[in-house]
């Protein structure tokens, strides 16, 4: 029997069931086997993954493997921050995670951030709070921000956005 972490008294036990309802026990153990090697696990960061959002189990593997490539290897995160944080599995790659990563790095390259913000509270905001936290008070000094950022949410990459 495969263990994939949840306890049953906590409250993602029902989510977690919601997971796997459909998947065979076989299906259930490749798929933690592919997180663990995805995004380098290990059995313990697995199951604190799952722990704190079990829909990671119904992921695609080409979506894992997109946002394991992405975090770790151009955010820079390290392996066991997202599993102790892995509900930014959820958020999309191309509409949430890549606009907000690069309005973050241009700021940050533009002496712009008064203080380092962590990824998990840049990814988990609202749009409207991101937006009202970090690109608002730079209007003045990056105004095309906004609608850089906003392009970037629709897919498309604003030439500001671009680094070498």
């Amino acid at each position: 029997m495969v263990t994939i972490g949840v306890p049953r008294g906590s409250r993602m036990f029902r989510h977690a069931l919601h997971a796997v309802a459909s998947l065979r026990e076989e299906e259930v153990a490749a798929r933690v086997e592919y997180l663990r090697n995805t995004f380098r696990w290990t059995d313990a960061e697995v199951g604190m993954a799952i722990s704190k959002f079990p829909p990671v189990l119904n992921k695609s593997k080409e979506s894992l493997q997109l946002r394991s490539e992405f975090l770790i290897s151009e955010v820079g995160l390290e392996p066991v921050h997202i599993a102790q944080r892995s509900v930014i599995l959820g958020h999309s790659l191309e509409g949430r995670l890549r606009p907000r990563y690069y309005a973050m790095k241009f700021l940050k390259e533009n002496g712009l951030l008064k203080r380092d913000s962590s990824y998990y509270t840049v990814f988990k905001e609202s749009d409207m709070a991101f937006k009202k936290k970090f690109i608002h008070p730079h209007k003045e000094a990056a105004p095309h921000l906004e609608k850089d950022y906003d392009a970037a949410c629709k897919g498309e990459v604003p030439t500001n956005f671009r680094f070498t």
